[in-house]
């Protein structure tokens, strides 16, 4: 069995957006880090590929918010330092029932938090969009300043040439089979035999969390695989212009029996996008590459919400990707523990809204291998223990 010559301060296993981003930070303070991934880098078999993620600070919890406000700034920097873009101002809008749960727990949020909004009425968004979008007369729109697109394959991209600039080893198609306490650090072994030695290890696999962590530790996490799909929709002929970024047409959230989100035509000219916060249970090594969930239902909103602009028949582009989703959907950041300690951190269960937060995420995750700790926000919210954790031991 071949061994690898160096030791690493750090060695992190999965590279994509989350891990990618940390060998990012971790370089950056000088660690040795050594970047790991199963498959092809940029591979679309994860939840990091595709044309866009929105960014938003609408949430119901402070804690999401407050790392959202940091990752702007962190995506502005790390932006500069490469030498292009990705990150992409916008509005962002929620819609949904004057007495939904979620719309008041944000305007609460925002308020109590200092942080700008408009709350909307039926007329008013009326007014405000100029007919471009329409809500039933006892709902209500939420405008904010904090919103924007993230070009999701290209922000990857950036994350590792910057983790490369600084230092930092590469390796792709290596797959990680088991990782080992020594005494002094750990040991991570791979499919094709190779070792490679590290003082810490921070583990960002996505999907193949459970499949990783069950060899590991015998632990396994109430995190489930979703297979979900981004669907484009053609605007109509002559309103292209009115539905565009470059337009002010916002990002957008709508609540209510349906989870809905989109962004504005970017990506790809003439589209727009919409999806449903959901997808189909799956192993990630086993995918069925399916047709999505709800799809009626989002035929209906669109045509309801954008007045006939869209046309709601079917959409013209559709991205498979892949939600990790946790019961309450936080986000687990922590320690593994056991025999490793603190010697192996986890970042695992995004459940599809996590990649906004990547940034920061990235430096929480350094810290905790660094410092044992972090001041970026209260873990309590991500603790491992907050689940009733099963193990064969």
């Amino acid at each position: 069995m071949e061994s690898s010559t160096s030791d690493y301060d750090v060695i992190v296993i999965g590279a994509g957006v989350m891990g990618s981003s940390t060998a990012y930070q971790a370089s950056k303070r000088g660690l040795k880090t050594l970047l790991l991934e199963q498959f092809d880098f940029l591979h679309h078999r994860g939840s990091s590929h595709g044309e866009s993620r929105n960014i938003r600070a609408a949430y119901p919890e402070h804690y999401y918010s407050s790392l959202v406000i940091k990752s702007y700034h962190l995506w502005e920097q790390a932006q500069a330092q490469v030498g292009f873009n990705v990150y992409y101002k916008a509005h962002h809008f929620d819609m949904g029932p004057s007495n939904d749960s979620t719309i008041l727990s944000i305007v609460e949020n925002f308020r109590e938090n200092n942080l700008p909004y408009q709350l909307l009425s039926h007329e008013q968004v009326a007014e405000k969009f100029s007919g471009r979008v329409n809500i039933p007369d006892d709902w209500v729109g939420l405008s904010t300043e904090y919103g924007g697109i993230i070009k999701a394959t290209k922000a990857v991209t950036m994350f590792q040439t910057l983790a490369r600039n600084h230092g930092a080893v590469l390796k792709d198609n290596v797959e990680v089979t088991d990782i080992k306490n020594d005494g002094a650090g750990v040991v991570v072994l791979t499919a094709n035999g190779e070792e490679f030695r590290g003082k810490k290890c921070v583990v960002t696999v996505g999907a193949w969390v459970n499949k990783l962590l069950k060899k590991v530790s015998g632990v396994e996490l109430p995190i489930q695989p979703l297979e979900t799909l981004l669907c484009y929709w053609r605007i109509k002929e002559g309103h292209e212009g009115k539905l565009t970024i470059s337009g002010d047409f916002p990002t957008f959230s709508s609540f209510g029996s349906v989870l809905l989100y989109g962004s504005p035509s970017l990506e790809f000219p003439g589209l727009i996008k919409v999806a449903v916060h959901d997808g189909n249970p799956c192993d990630p090594d086993k995918r069925p590459w399916g047709s999505g969930v709800m799809m009626n239902e989002m035929k209906e909103w669109i045509e309801e919400r954008f007045g006939g602009l869209v046309d709601s028949s079917e959409p013209v582009v559709k991205l498979s990707c892949m939600y990790s989703m946790t019961p309450d959907e936080d986000f687990v950041i922590d320690f593994l523990g056991g025999e490793f300690g603190e010697k192996v951190v986890l970042g695992a269960g995004f459940s599809g809204h996590g990649f906004k937060m990547a940034p920061v995420i990235g430096k929480i995750l350094t810290e905790l291998v660094v410092d044992g700790e972090t001041d970026e926000v209260d873990l309590k919210h991500f603790r491992i223990g907050r689940f009733n954790k099963t193990s064969k031991q």
